[in-house]
């Protein structure tokens, strides 16, 4: 019998994505699927369309919105299934998006994570923002996806059709085996939303798990429907978030040297937004530094007892994307000197 897998769509006033792409979910080839949609309090008539439209699909309503990270761990604790699929409401999926992952997961015990080919709805040939080809991080803890470097994305030309271990998987649609997420303790809500999946998957490569990228699905993306890149609390969020990532999961004697450096090197990206005129996203990178200081005694008692050291970890590029990308010019990810390790075939 087929693994019970759970695609769970977290929605906030998403009605227009559900009208949209909720049908491809519910026309997923496989066998023993279950597909619930938890609500963070939308306002948009949301609950009431499924309610008159699918009668049949399970609703979980969260009474405020938790974000992303809070809203997940509120509805992922009352579904029971071998296997979550956490879907942005904005994804659109083909029939056969399911099985090809689960069979890749269910080869290997130590395979926690897994993602999917993401690709842009809106430019189908194109990989999308949030995951592409798969999540790395380099040597400063900045990420960064193997077909997308900072805000170039590449064509899908088949150059990434390798079934490879990588260090995080996008949350845009990201598997995971629901034993392994209850034994990290699901998503961090301090996060709110932006690179909580990808501090669940350190935390699940410190314990020894891997984290795949599996090419033989695929799913197409919007991308930005809740905030977007002129946001400047998107700003914010992914620079607080980011420290927040490091302190929890790197080992302490790598700890504060890696901090110290990423302060300084945030300080170049808080210049260069006035210097652009950006006083919005200058100061989102001020608020974001306060708030990591002041809940850095918090942050600090999430840390567990084991951290492996951070260079050894598969997905780690051990030079500066930053440097690569700016300095030396280097827009694609197979010109980086970057060797991917395969995912190995029972």
């Amino acid at each position: 019998m087929e693994p019970s897998v759970a695609v769970v769509i977290l929605n906030w006033n998403g009605l227009s994505f559900l009208k949209s792409f909720l049908p491809q979910v519910l026309g997923t080839d496989y066998n023993n699927l279950q597909v619930i949609v938890g609500d963070n309090a939308s306002t948009d008539g949301s609950v009431r369309f499924l309610q008159e439209s699918y009668p049949g699909i399970r609703v979980i309503q969260n009474p405020v919105n938790h974000g992303f990270a809070g809203g997940y761990n509120q509805v992922l604790s009352q579904v029971n299934a071998d296997y979550y699929v956490l879907l942005n409401s904005d994804v659109q999926v083909p029939k056969n998006w399911i099985s090809p992952i689960i069979e890749v997961m269910e080869k290997d015990p130590m395979i926690a994570a897994a993602q999917p080919k993401i690709k842009s709805f809106n430019e189908p040939l194109k990989f999308e923002y949030a995951g592409a080809a798969g999540g790395f991080l380099d040597k400063f803890g900045f990420p960064f996806c193997r077909g997308r470097i900072f805000d170039v994305i590449e064509d899908d030309q088949g150059q990434y059709d390798d079934a490879v271990e990588i260090f995080w998987a996008s949350g845009a649609a990201l598997f995971v085996k629901s034993a392994c997420w209850k034994q990290v303790g699901g998503l961090d809500p301090d996060f709110f939303a932006h690179m909580e999946e990808i501090d669940v998957c350190w935390r699940l490569k410190n314990l020894g798990y891997k984290v795949v990228y599996c090419p033989s699905a695929e799913v197409f993306h919007v991308g930005g429907g809740t905030l977007n890149s002129t946001n400047p609390f998107k700003t914010y969020l992914n620079f607080r978030n980011n420290l927040y990532l490091l302190q929890k999961n790197l080992p302490a004697k790598e700890m504060y040297t890696m901090l110290f450096a990423r302060i300084w090197i945030d300080s170049i990206a808080w210049i260069h937004f006035l210097l652009k005129g950006e006083f919005k996203f200058a100061w989102a990178i001020n608020k974001a530094h306060f708030n990591f200081f002041q809940h850095y005694r918090k942050t600090a008692g999430k840390r567990t007892t084991q951290q492996l050291p951070f260079q050894t970890l598969t997905g780690v590029y051990q030079g500066s994307i930053v440097w690569a990308f700016f300095i030396s010019k280097i827009k694609l990810f197979n010109k980086l000197n970057f060797q991917t390790a395969p995912v190995k075939k029972k």
